[in-house]
């Protein structure tokens, strides 16, 4: 911190490590069977060891491209999720601003008008009542009359 004019050398990161790709062909490679020489198994190993570390390397990029596109499913769900509910929060709170800004006599003369509404309503459902009890004794009238004489159930043109 001495000399403030010095450069700072901030290192980049490493690059990832990465396995090289398979050779195309492996001459005369027997392991460790029968007829093997001294080195051969020594080869076999390191061709073997190659091949383990290059697909447990591409297990793990698989398992981390999943989990990536998982994560960012989840993301876009919870952001969607959270559009829905702020959308409805600001529609509520549109309609409340909305709400203020009316004069209160326009809600008095509205809250008369549900009154005489509801008032009509109870006496249109007073009528259909009484003329539902009108129907009923006129259905049981008809049937006292059928009881009393059979000929009125005779075709009258």
């Amino acid at each position: 911190m001495a000399r403030i004019d010095k450069p700072i050398n901030i290192p980049e990161r490493p690059k990832e490590w990465k396995p090289s790709d398979p050779k195309e062909f492996v001459r005369n490679v027997m392991g460790s069977s029968a007829g093997a020489g001294s080195g051969e198994f020594h080869v076999y190993r390191a061709i073997r060891k190659r091949t383990m570390q290059r697909e447990e390397y591409l297990s793990k990029k698989k398992e981390e491209t999943d989990a990536q596109r998982e994560f960012n499913k989840r993301v876009a769900e919870n952001r969607e999720k959270e559009d829905a509910k702020t959308a409805k929060k600001r529609l509520k709170r549109q309609k409340r601003k909305a709400n203020k800004k009316k004069p209160k006599v326009e809600v008095v003369e509205s809250e008369e008008s549900e009154v005489e509404d509801l008032e009509a309503d109870d006496t249109s459902v007073a009528q259909k009542d009484s003329d539902a009890a009108n129907k009923d004794e006129s259905s049981v009238s008809d049937d006292n009359k059928s009881e009393i004489s059979p000929e009125s159930h005779e075709k009258v043109d």
